[in-house]
């Protein structure tokens, strides 16, 4: 069992039954608010009680830690969480849902100890237009990101594209063009962590530069494939050979854990239906994600919270960030929120779902201050 300990925050448990080749969500709340300690789920071969401070720790905070040697640490991803075209208003330039991106980024700053990475995966502004708009909504939300509590606190943001950044939306097409790549590359660039990806051409047969939009770079043993999917000329695809190719070449270089991080996910809700539009480029690329033992595909896109395991590695869509949710998501699985996952030094990598109730006055009303308790908790090592 992996677990943290959150000081001032009551201690909760959540319990989730997770098995090979399932696909599931989870409406289980806990009774307190921010937290970040659950039980592992029926996947998980860690003992209990195995728990040690954090390396380099010393804050009282606890992780599951085995003592065999390497650094435990975290990173969050989440995504989608642009307005609406008809609630762009003048007076928010970013387009982004404000209270719930400020909550979300609360909420991250009060984790103990912080995360290492913040992912966001895409759809962090409404888009779809020319360049020139597109560079201000960007420059409008990386403002709210620098006034937010987490670069203070050393958390590294890590930006991904989604198709409202990449595309150009017409009447009857929404596709990627080259001069919004571009304008990505220079907005981001100094959160944009590797210039190792694809060239134009190459075994993926690219029509652009994917250098610095789909790249891979590692921290602690831990190998991060950083993915655009909807590069110009071939919307809704990702470059699953160069992606074959730099986690091989990961694992022979001793990465003992391997993420993808993208927009689209490979395999859709079943409630939005939506992803990797291609289904040989989807087949591929799960294909070298399962060869390279990866742990996890991490992914916005539908709007909603959703994972499955279509057979050793899991997919996570952590599109639950503040947009509108898809229209058939009710109930308990109605919930803005993030994904918290943990690498202990042990090697367990345990996945939770933290999430708040959307608010009764609809998407964009005020955040409150409800509680967001963990939702879901799964082991995602691999097995």
């Amino acid at each position: 069992m992996e677990s943290r300990m959150r000081s001032s925050l009551l201690l909760a448990l959540s319990l989730v039954a997770c098995s090979g080749g399932d696909s599931s969500r989870s409406g289980a709340s806990l009774d307190s608010g921010l937290t970040d300690d659950a039980s592992s789920s029926a996947d998980s071969d860690v003992p209990d009680g195995q728990a040690t401070s954090d390396a380099g720790g010393g804050d009282g905070s606890m992780r599951s830690d085995g003592g065999v040697g390497g650094e435990a640490f975290s990173f969050v991803i989440v995504g989608c969480n642009r307005v609406e075209k008809a609630d762009i208003t003048t007076g928010n330039p970013s387009t982004a849902n404000l209270e719930q991106l400020r909550r979300t980024f609360a909420d991250v700053a009060a984790l103990q100890p912080p995360p290492k990475f913040f992912f966001f995966a895409g759809d962090m502004v409404y888009g779809y237009t020319d360049e020139v708009a597109l560079q201000q909504q960007l420059t409008a939300w990386l403002a709210l990101w620098t006034a937010s509590p987490l670069p203070a606190l050393g958390v590294q943001l890590v930006p991904l594209p989604g198709n409202h950044e990449s595309q150009h939306k017409s009447a009857s097409t929404k596709l990627a063009y080259a001069a919004a790549e571009t304008t990505w590359v220079s907005v981001m660039s100094a959160y944009i962590r590797g210039s190792n990806g694809p060239a134009a051409g190459g075994a993926d047969g690219l029509m652009t530069d994917q250098s610095k939009l789909s790249y891979s770079f590692d921290h602690a043993g831990t190998h991060f494939v950083v993915l655009n999917s909807d590069p110009v000329g071939a919307d809704g695809t990702v470059p699953a050979k160069w992606i074959a190719s730099d986690i091989t070449a990961a694992r022979g270089a001793g990465a003992k854990h391997v993420f993808a991080m993208s927009h689209k996910p490979a395999y859709p809700s079943p409630l939005s239906n939506d992803g990797i539009a291609v289904p040989a480029v989807r087949d591929a690329f799960w294909a070298a994600m399962e060869a390279g033992q990866a742990e996890a595909m991490l992914s916005a896109h539908n709007h909603l919270w959703y994972k499955t395991r279509p057979n050793k590695t899991w997919q996570i869509v952590a599109g639950n960030g503040g947009s509108l949710l898809e229209m058939l998501v009710s109930g308990s699985d109605a919930y803005y929120g993030f994904t918290l996952v943990d690498v202990a030094a042990n090697g367990t990598v345990t996945a939770k779902s933290y999430g708040r109730d959307v608010p009764a006055a609809g998407y964009i009303a005020p955040a409150g201050t409800g509680p967001t308790t963990i939702r879901d908790t799964f082991d995602i090592t691999w097995h």
